[in-house]
């Protein structure tokens, strides 16, 4: 073969160059072209592959929306979904920490509350004020998620944060809906002289935080009054929370709850209700659907405790709207995030979710189909409050007020559990 001198050798080498950056250029192939102007300044990635990150905490939820997210995909060839979800206690201590670097949670489920607030002072959340999806909502049911007249998050579930109970046993035994806190210890006694446990209460976890809201609702009727206790305007020591903790060691005294309600947690105080071994369970709608599907035999409605007399009574039950669905600031993805959030929005999505979970959403015009949900559709023309406990802002003053529960059911009395919880919310609050 002839040898090659170097001047023959640099034009081949120079030929096969321009060879391939031609062919490069004609191959129109998306991926490999730069984005560039204001997509590019956001995150848009055009046709190149994405997958974004959705983090949360139903777990109960995630057969119905991965049918969703399939869908979405469908629609959206060029993102993907990647989902993760944590236990609720776990996912309140720790998502904020996942947000950080932007890895996790492009799209993300938050608590109102403690939880929010502290997101949003840490500047995790992207502004969605201005984003065409937020009018999917009704306006009074996204408020939740408002901060210095912005939308930082729009809530997707709303909840009612009300005792569920078995609507057979109570028909059974003749027992009608207790309208003052003297009918709800009379329901209680006949339900235990007949061998049922009145009250499943998961006092290991979920169950003081949730309880608390209906008890507390008409013993402090200001819906502002833990707003007031944080800044020093009333405190745990006053007669509305003293009395609040005394209802619940009354509850506990007469055996009203199950044994080692202190030690029970939410699945064990589940499967009571369930077995239908309890006639009420002390947490909140989000559990009608898997009760039912445990049960298929159970009639459930909702029954909230009126801790005062009956024309003293303001309001009947507590709604929460939670499951508040942002956009990481962080994220490297808003766009695609932000996409995802409105197909989560669109009416018949919205619908699939509900119909499937047994949840309640902020949507318009969403139809509601399950048994379930048309048990609980009254309540919407109920005088229901906001959940107290959710607006408390700092998370160790909502501690402290969950485990001044907790402490009573462990026996320490009403009086001294309010006070040690007090002197907790003193600290945090400067006093």
């Amino acid at each position: 073969m002839k040898r090659l001198r170097k001047p023959q050798l640099a034009l081949l080498a120079l030929t096969m160059i321009l060879s391939v950056v031609l062919s490069a250029c004609g191959t129109g192939n998306s991926n490999t072209n730069a984005k560039t102007g204001e997509g590019a300044a956001e995150g848009n990635s055009g046709d190149k592959p994405v997958t974004i990150s959705f983090i949360h905490w139903r777990g109960e939820d995630a057969a119905v929306l991965d049918g969703i997210i399939k869908k979405f995909e469908e629609e959206n060839k060029n993102i993907k979904v990647e989902t993760q979800v944590f236990p609720s206690d776990q996912y309140q201590s720790t998502a904020q920490a996942k947000l950080l670097d932007g890895s996790v949670g492009d799209v993300f489920a938050a608590f109102p509350g403690a939880q929010f607030e502290a997101i949003a002072k840490a500047g995790l959340f992207t502004d969605l004020s201005g984003s065409s999806f937020v009018d999917n909502f009704t306006p009074s049911l996204i408020e939740s998620g408002q901060k210095d007249g912005k939308q930082l998050a729009v809530p997707y579930q709303l909840v009612y944060n009300i005792p569920i109970y078995n609507v057979k046993l109570f028909e059974k035994y003749g027992i009608d809906l207790p309208k003052d806190w003297d009918g709800f210890l009379a329901a209680a006694e006949k339900l235990k002289q007949k061998g049922i446990v009145p009250i499943a209460f998961p006092g290991a976890d979920i169950g003081p935080g949730q309880f608390m809201n209906p008890m507390v609702m008409n013993n402090a009727p200001d819906e502002e009054i833990f707003v007031k206790l944080e800044a020093g305007e009333a405190k745990l020591t006053d007669e509305w929370w003293v009395k609040t903790l005394s209802q619940f060691k009354e509850l506990n005294d007469k055996g009203y709850f199950q044994k080692d309600a202190l030690g029970t947690k939410g699945d064990a105080a589940g499967a009571l209700f369930v077995q239908e071994k309890a006639a009420i369970l002390a947490t909140g709608s989000y559990q009608l659907v898997g009760n039912k599907k445990n049960n298929p035999e159970l009639q459930q409605g909702l029954l909230a405790p009126i801790t005062v007399a009956a024309d003293q009574a303001v309001f009947e039950g507590i709604h929460t709207t939670t499951f508040m669905l942002a956009v990481n600031s962080k994220s490297k993805h808003p766009e695609e995030a932000k996409k995802f959030i409105e197909f989560l929005s669109r009416k018949d999505v919205a619908g699939e979710y509900a119909n499937g979970t047994g949840q309640n959403v902020t949507i318009k015009d969403v139809a509601y189909t399950s048994d379930e949900l048309k048990a609980v559709a009254e309540w919407t023309a109920k005088k229901t409050r906001f959940q107290p406990r959710f607006t408390i802002k700092n998370a160790e003053v909502q501690k402290a007020v969950t485990s001044s529960i907790q402490a009573v059911l462990g026996g320490t009395e009403p009086a001294k559990a309010a006070a040690d919880a007090q002197a907790i919310v003193d600290q945090q609050i400067g006093k």
